[in-house]
Order: C-alpha cells, then sequence, then structure tokens
C-alpha cells in the first residue's frame, strides 16, 4: 500500500522508474541473446517474454518457458565460454592480454625510496679509500727506507680519517650515535664492521702520524726521551695501520652492495673491487706528489695496480649489469667515471715515463687524486640515479622471475613457487 501525501508520490515515481529501467535493460538482454545464438531461433512471443524456445528436457519435465527461461542463462553463459575458449585453442577470437605495466606508482612516488645521503657520504668514501691507500704507501716507505713516502703517508692518513670521522658524524647527526654502534660487534652487517674498522684503524694512524714529530723533538729531558720513544712505537703503529687499510679500503664498497638500490646491489662483486683500486691510486698520487722521484718507485707500483683494479671493476659495472648498467653509463654519473678513466690512465701513463721529472710526477699524482675523487663520486650518484627510476627496480625482477619461470617450465600464467 502507498503512503498518502508527497512521500507517497515519490515512492510510487521511484517504482515506476525502477520498472522502467528493468524492462529496458530485460530489452537489451534479448537483443544481445538473439543476437549472438543464431543457431537457435526464437518466435516473436518468446523474445517478448525475454525467453528462449525451451529445450526438450524442459519440455518433457513440463517446466514449459518458465523453466527455459530459468534454465537458459546458464547455457547461454557456458556457451559464450566455451567460444571464448574455442578462440583461444583455434587460434580465432580475440585473447584477452593484461597491459603491460607502466613505471609509476601512487602519488608519483618511486618504487624504491632513493638514498637520503648526499655528497658528504661520497666524500666520505674517498676520504676512506685515501686513508687507506695512504698508510700502505707510508708503510712501503718505512719498510724499504724512503723516509719521504712514509712521512707524507703518515701525515695524509691522519688528515683522511679525521675528515672521514667528520663526514659520517655529519651525516649521523649526532657523535653519539657512532659510540652507540660500538656496543655489539655484528659480523653480517657492513655498517657494524666498518665502525669497527674505523676504531681500530685511526688510533693506529694517529699514533704514526704524531711519532713524525720526533725528528723536531729536544734531545735532552723529557721531550728528549718522547723522542726516542715514538719512533719504534710509530713503526709498529704504522704496520698496524697498513693492516687495517685494505679493510677500511674495501668495506665501503661492501656497505653500498648491501642496500636494495639496484646497480649498487648488483655490483656486490665489482664495487669493493673499485673501490680497493682506487684507494691504491689515491695513495700513489700522494707518493708522487710528496716524495722525490728518487723514492717514489714504491707509489708508481702502486699507482699500476690500483688503476688496473679500478679500470677493471669500472669496465666491468658498465657492460655486466645490462640494464642496471645504464645509470653508470648516463648523464652525471657517466661522465664523472668517463672522466675518472681518463684522468686515471693519464696519471698512470706520466708516473711511468715522467720517472725523472718532479713536475710530471706531481701532475700524475694531482691526476690519480682527482680520478679517486671522480669514481667513488660517480659510483654514488649511478646508485642514487637507479634508484629514482622505477625501471631499473621493476624491470629486472620481471627477468629474474621469468627465468625462474623457464627452469620450472612453467606456462606464462602461472606464478612460479615461492622461494623459502
Amino acid at each position: 500500500m502507498t503512503p498518502p501525501g508527497p512521500v507517497g508520490d515519490r515512492f510510487r515515481r521511484f517504482r515506476e522508474r525502477l520498472a522502467a529501467e528493468g524492462s529496458h535493460q530485460a530489452r537489451v538482454g534479448d537483443d544481445r541473446t538473439s543476437a549472438a545464438g543464431g543457431a537457435e531461433t526464437a518466435s516473436g512471443a518468446e523474445l517478448a517474454h525475454g525467453g528462449d524456445r525451451p529445450n526438450d528436457r524442459d519440455t518433457a519435465s513440463g517446466n514449459g518457458a518458465a523453466g527455459s527461461r530459468r534454465g537458459d542463462r546458464p547455457a547461454r553463459r557456458t556457451t559464450e565460454a566455451s567460444g571464448r575458449r574455442r578462440g583461444r585453442r583455434g587460434g580465432g577470437g580475440e585473447e584477452l592480454r593484461v597491459p603491460e605495466a607502466e613505471f609509476t606508482s601512487y602519488y608519483g612516488r618511486p618504487v624504491l625510496k632513493a638514498p637520503v645521503w648526499k655528497w658528504d657520504i661520497a666524500a666520505y668514501l674517498f676520504t676512506g679509500g685515501l686513508a687507506a691507500g695512504s698508510s700502505l704507501l707510508a708503510a712501503g716507505g718505512q719498510l724499504t727506507g724512503r723516509p719521504a713516502l712514509r712521512r707524507a703517508g703518515r701525515v695524509t692518513a691522519l688528515a683522511a680519517v679525521s675528515a672521514s670521522a667528520v663526514f659520517l658524524v655529519k651525516d649521523l647527526g649526532r657523535p653519539a650515535r657512532f659510540h652507540h654502534m660500538l656496543r655489539v660487534a655484528k659480523p653480517t652487517s657492513p655498517m657494524s664492521m666498518g665502525t669497527w674498522i674505523l676504531t681500530a684503524y685511526g688510533p693506529a694512524a694517529g699514533v704514526a702520524a704524531i711519532a713524525e714529530a720526533a725528528g723536531v723533538l729536544p734531545r735532552h729531558g723529557l721531550l728528549g726521551l718522547a723522542g726516542r720513544v715514538l719512533p719504534p712505537i710509530g713503526h709498529a703503529a704504522g704496520l698496524v695501520a697498513a693492516g687495517t687499510a685494505p679493510a677500511l679500503a674495501t668495506y665501503t664498497g661492501v656497505l653500498l652492495a648491501d642496500t636494495a638500490v639496484p646497480s649498487w646491489h648488483e655490483a656486490y662483486p665489482e664495487l669493493p673491487v673499485i673501490f680497493a683500486g682506487s684507494a691504491l691510486a689515491s695513495g700513489a698520487g700522494v707518493g708522487l706528489l710528496a716524495a722525490p722521484p728518487a723514492q717514489a718507485g714504491p707509489a708508481r707500483r702502486m699507482a699500476v695496480a690500483g688503476a688496473a683494479l679500478e679500470l677493471y671493476g669500472a669496465h666491468r659495472v658498465e657492460t655486466r649489469l645490462g640494464l642496471l648498467s645504464e645509470p653508470y653509463r648516463l648523464g652525471r654519473p657517466g661522465r664523472l667515471l668517463r672522466a675518472g678513466r681518463l684522468l686515471t690512465a693519464g696519471g698512470v701513463a706520466g708516473a711511468l715515463l715522467g720517472r725523472r721529472s718532479r713536475v710530471v710526477g706531481a701532475l700524475s699524482g694531482t691526476a690519480l687524486l682527482a680520478a679517486s675523487v671522480l669514481t667513488r663520486f660517480g659510483i654514488f650518484y649511478g646508485g642514487v640515479a637507479s634508484a629514482r627510476d622505477p625501471r631499473y627496480t621493476v624491470v629486472p625482477q620481471r627477468e629474474r622471475l621469468e627465468a625462474r619461470r623457464s627452469s620450472m617450465d612453467l606456462p606464462p600464467n602461472r606464478a612460479a613457487p615461492p622461494t623459502v
């Protein structure tokens, strides 16, 4: 019963509109059914009632037109589904395919959060390698009786590791955070191991550098005693620093490769090699700058070894990683790495060809130092660029998934089982 008044009028109009929409949808559905089912012939009366011709089973059971109306919808759906299946199997029809995903994300944000590190971390990478290479240079000068190399290496190592501490604390925000990381030693964490490496290396490098002041102390009194005690202590500290230097030079490469940044993570075999070569080249540059040509023999040998490692690793990251090599070839990272390679080659050539020229040696040392800076910054900015572009995260994941499917002989539309 319809309530009287305006409410009843609105209710009545709403009910009539629903009835009109229902009849319209029924007519549209009947037209589609009559067009798709060419093999079935419906009478005008059946089409007016929205039904098809009753099948034999419905007629035999006495269901009549009403029964056929109830039973024809699943039949139509089955017929259409089988037609689609036949089209896919026989090569005919249109195959539904999910469109290729665009490399976008919600609100335009990248798929992977880019590192928040700034230029000071790239500078930290360089100064750490310079400190390690300088300690190795100082140890070489100490063991071969070349005081100019020893002195230059020790002083540079102390200055470089002090700058590294400044850059690291600047990134951490508070010096206490570095201290807090010494509470535990976790071998599986490159950051934890790097903290302990710096803790062991820094005091040794500092004592070795302070020992170089023994020559200017007076020979008598308390200062004279200190002048006699410092040289052997400095020799021992210099060897400890040199023994820790390889870990200091390479742990930063392991640290970058341990992140989720695509171009860093995939380059885990090459980054320690590049950083080791860069550290040796920078230490050799210090020796070529500070020592006379007669004492620069170990520096020249370090330059050749460091350049070989650095150029080999840089070539690998630019060719082996496929799509993930692009960030190291394009844009600012590509320009930095190319300039670093040219300066490295020029520095080594000058060190070998200008053995008797102090000016050529100084220019070669400057080129090697500049090449080390450019290489570290190029690797750093290449990883940041790969994290900002979703393509470098999505495409390698798809390739790995397809490789797993191919190895397991799975069809393309079936997901590979998860790995444990």
